[in-house]
């Protein structure tokens, strides 16, 4: 594949990022020789670097163990992999019959985590991350969804001082940095509004907005923000692009169960069966759309898409190296589906 750099680190990636979630038995436990299947499906696909996203959340490290057993008996070169890890959460001890970090959601694990959002914490995030890897390394760094451990406050002044946990918790990136133990530190959040306040304290090398700019929702503030970044250099992550799967048929809007009962949603689904009888003019999957206007946007080096399937691998890489014809475009701006501001 067509290789790209990721703003000022000195990493150059593909146009995919493979989110590693499924690794960590989200939703569904996978066969180990599955979890193999999909990371050599990814390396196929994307050779001569191949990108992954992984954090300590994930299956509480259960994601970064999974990804290492496979890049080790796969024998995949280290120079041919990019990790980036969201740190926060370590492993702690498995008390009861599932994990307490996020119920629900994480099957058959073996631990649970806790989240530690501290100058230490990120050190312990690091080093138990790469022990996880087995050999592989760390290169890309963040603070692992920052917007959500500020909401945990219930005034100003827990917020304040939840904040300056973040910035501590960046102190340390910055010094592992400084030692050459990454090559770049970054954010990666829901919200994307709490980047820019970052922004303004941390010298940031990369950045990743989730369920923020998609086909659907593109805010005119965010593109500018984006436009900002890539003049600086940042190099920019796209993930979440099918807006929690609502916009390729699922029931999910930004990680909420939705039905066309308000005015708000009732439009949100109308505007989806528009999208969905144009795609089926063309001949083009809302799927591949979505993508391809996530890498639209200003500075955005690569979108992340994850898949429980190796045999959907390369489907997903083809999304996003395919681009589309200009007619598809014109007639969404056509049928009121982009805003005027649109990138496309």
């Amino acid at each position: 594949m067509k290789l790209r750099p990721l703003g000022n680190t000195g990493i150059k990636v593909p146009s995919i990022v493979f989110g590693t979630s499924a690794l960590g038995n989200l939703f569904t436990a996978l066969d180990p020789k599955v979890k193999q299947a999909i990371v050599e499906e990814s390396i196929r696909h994307t050779r001569p670097q191949t990108f992954f996203d992984s954090a300590g959340k994930y299956g509480a490290g259960l994601a970064l163990e999974a990804l290492g057993d496979a890049l080790k008996a796969l024998e995949v070169p280290k120079d041919q992999v990019v990790v980036s890890n969201k740190l926060g959460w370590v492993r702690s001890p498995l008390l009861g019959k599932e994990p307490q970090f996020e119920k629900g959601v994480w099957r058959d694990l073996k631990h649970d985590a806790v989240q530690k959002i501290s100058y230490e914490g990120m050190l312990e995030c690091f080093e138990e991350g790469n022990e996880l890897l087995q050999g592989y390394s760390t290169q890309l760094a963040s603070v692992h969804d920052p917007d959500e451990y500020l909401a945990k406050a219930t005034n100003e002044a827990e917020e304040a001082a939840l904040f300056e946990d973040v910035l501590d918790a960046y102190r340390a990136l910055e010094d592992l940095k400084k030692k050459g133990l990454v090559k770049g530190i970054g954010v990666g959040a829901k919200d994307w509004k709490i980047i820019p306040r970052i922004y303004e304290h941390i010298q940031l090398d990369w950045v990743m907005f989730a369920n923020s700019m998609t086909l659907f929702s593109h805010p005119k503030d965010l593109l500018s923000f984006m436009q900002k970044l890539s003049d600086d250099g940042v190099g920019i992550l796209n993930s979440a692009v099918f807006q929690s799967g609502f916009l390729v048929g699922g029931d999910y809007f930004d990680y909420q169960l939705i039905k066309p009962d308000t005015p708000e949603n009732k439009a949100r689904f109308e505007w989806r069966d528009q999208f969905f009888a144009l795609c089926k003019e063309f001949d083009i999957s809302p799927a591949h759309a979505c993508v391809q206007f996530g890498l639209s946007a200003p500075g955005v080096a690569c979108v992340a898409l994850s898949t429980s399937e190796p045999s959907k691998v390369k489907r997903n890489v083809t999304a996003t190296e395919e681009s589309l014809p200009g007619g598809f475009w014109a007639e969404m701006h056509n049928r009121g589906l982009l805003h005027a501001h649109s990138p496309l």
